[in-house]
């Protein structure tokens, strides 16, 4: 421990950070370093400074990266329609390797001998951080207290606070029965009832949308661009790739779009119950595998969703700085080459579903698909032929008697 003298710790400003701070203090007897991001959690996170030089940080970092997060993150890992297990749009997952890599960053910017976060044990989050930082600096010292302290309750953490004089809110409000993660593509809710997966979650736990049942009756249409796979433009309005989130989330939020409740499984190796808001990321979910419909090939889409679950899963297990999500990326963004066009959404209680497609570089040829007189561009003798060929092994093992049921 004496061979630590600086650590920058990803902090929040909360509870389990704060104690964190003074945790390293006294346990390391080093100075703390303290970084805290916008990644558009919907809280201010200006009020983390003075809690910080509460505590006696005398460095601290406090970074919007907004514009970054969705750009260089959200934005690429949306151009391969990724969803883990089949349904989670991997909210918290995507944010990791950004605050990996600025915490490397910060501590060689100011000397640092360690990094530390305030991960459990238990979750995701520690293997996520941890696999980005021994990536981007092989040699780093990774602290993780909730491995090594015993403050492993509440009610030990509220007590660490009172015998050091630590100032938190938590004492003075509500706390919230669910554990929370939030940033501009979605929040997560898990614990209290919802570690019982047969218990409906409450409705008023939800923050960001509103039921299906109480969305308007009346359906909101939006007119998304793309180029190269991404979102420039809403309505027409070229936005920036954090601003498109923002007014995605806002209008899928108020039409009750993008609600889920869902078990996983957790990369530590444990089942978890978790609901989710991602309701901007529901519609470019749709939307873009609409553009994509028109503008790739058949063979290209095929072999482009067969990827995605491996790259779905290299992503939720942390391995976003692996030179296989690298190459994975490259592919994915090859593909993307004509994904440019217009997508029609409609939103409506709960939904949302696409309402029409167009595209410049579309591969949709009228003539060919018309159920009307197509003047000869596409015969339909030649199917004929390719039929009887596709059938011919399905032939030859009938003629020999092989079981077809």
């Amino acid at each position: 421990m004496s061979d630590v003298k600086k650590v920058v710790l990803a902090y929040s400003g909360g509870l389990d950070t704060s104690v964190i701070v003074k945790w390293l203090q006294e346990t390391y007897n080093c100075e703390v370093v303290t970084f805290t991001a916008d990644i558009g959690q919907g809280e201010e996170v200006e009020p983390a400074r003075a809690k910080a030089e509460a505590l006696g940080v005398k460095e601290i970092y406090i970074e919007d990266l907004r514009e970054e997060f969705v750009r260089d993150y959200v934005f690429p890992m949306f151009r391969a329609n990724t969803i883990y297990e089949g349904e989670y749009l991997l909210g918290t997952s995507i944010a990791r390797p950004l605050i990996a890599r600025r915490l490397i960053e910060i501590a060689n910017q100011t000397g640092a001998d360690a990094i530390s976060h305030g991960a459990t044990g238990k979750g995701n989050d520690q293997v996520r951080f941890e696999l980005g930082a021994y990536a981007l600096k092989p040699g780093v010292k990774v602290i993780a207290p909730w491995r090594e302290w015993d403050l492993n309750s509440r009610e030990k953490l509220m007590a660490y606070c009172q015998q050091h004089d630590i100032p938190v809110d938590f004492n003075k409000k509500k706390k919230s029965p669910y554990s929370m993660d939030a940033n501009l593509l979605h929040i997560s809710y898990e614990g209290g009832i919802l570690e019982d997966p047969w218990a409906e979650a409450e409705d008023d736990m939800w923050r960001w949308s509103v039921s299906p049942e109480q969305a308007p009756d009346t359906p909101t249409y939006i007119e998304l661009t793309y180029e190269r796979g991404d979102i420039v433009a809403i309505d027409g309005v070229p936005m920036k790739p954090h601003e498109v989130l923002e007014k995605l989330n806002k209008l899928g939020g108020d039409n009750g779009i993008g609600r889920l409740d869902i078990v996983e499984n957790r990369y530590v190796g444990m089942k978890s119950r978790g609901c989710y808001e991602t309701p901007g990321g529901t519609i470019m979910l749709r939307a873009h595998r609409a553009i994509e419909s028109l503008t790739l090939d058949r063979e290209e889409a095929h072999l482009k969703d067969e990827l995605m679950p491996k790259y779905a899963k290299v992503i939720y297990n942390g391995y976003w700085w692996s030179p296989e999500r690298r190459m994975l990326q490259a592919a994915i963004d090859e593909t993307q080459r004509n994904v440019s066009g217009v997508v029609r959404m409609k939103l409506y209680k709960g939904n949302a579903t696409v309402a029409g497609r167009r595209s410049d570089q579309s591969l949709f040829d009228e003539s060919i698909a018309t159920f009307e007189d197509d003047k000869g561009a596409y015969d339909q003798k030649d199917a004929e032929g390719f039929i009887r060929l596709n059938a011919l092994r399905l032939r030859i093992a009938a003629g020999k008697g092989r079981r077809q049921d």
